[in-house]
């Protein structure tokens, strides 16, 4: 992940997972998935459109730019496939939301991370 941007994909610390393959995280956060591994329910939530946390995360799990990220979306969405992960204002909102849910993923500023939630190790 040289060169990406300070973030961490985190998890409640209830949660059991310790790690995911770039590949799961992103199909939870493009809403083809809705489950984690060993088939617990997984909720994505998003920072801002627009910010820069929300534009490395996705060129780095993904490997989309802003732009495909909303051509997706609008397919998505028209075709009734899926709706976009909900987006909260901050890394400090996000990160209380999925400290109170195991079922909520989240990527924050790594500055915000805090013993309330687990820092996920995201693999190849």
């Amino acid at each position: 992940m040289a060169g990406a941007a300070d973030f961490v994909v985190i998890v409640s610390a209830r949660n059991p997972l310790n790690a995911l393959r770039a590949d799961q995280v992103a199909a939870i956060f493009l809403a083809q998935s809705g489950r984690f591994p060993g088939g617990a329910e997984a909720v994505a939530l998003d920072l801002p459109l627009g910010s820069p946390l929300r534009n490395d995360f996705y060129a780095t799990v993904a490997a989309r730019t802003p732009a495909l990220m909303k051509a997706y979306w609008t397919k998505m969405v028209f075709t009734g496939r899926g709706q976009p992960p909900r987006e909260l204002a901050s890394s400090a909102a996000a990160r209380k939301l999925v400290a109170d849910n195991p079922a909520m993923i989240a990527y924050i500023d790594k500055s915000a991370l805090d013993a309330s939630v687990k820092a996920l190790e995201v693999t190849q």
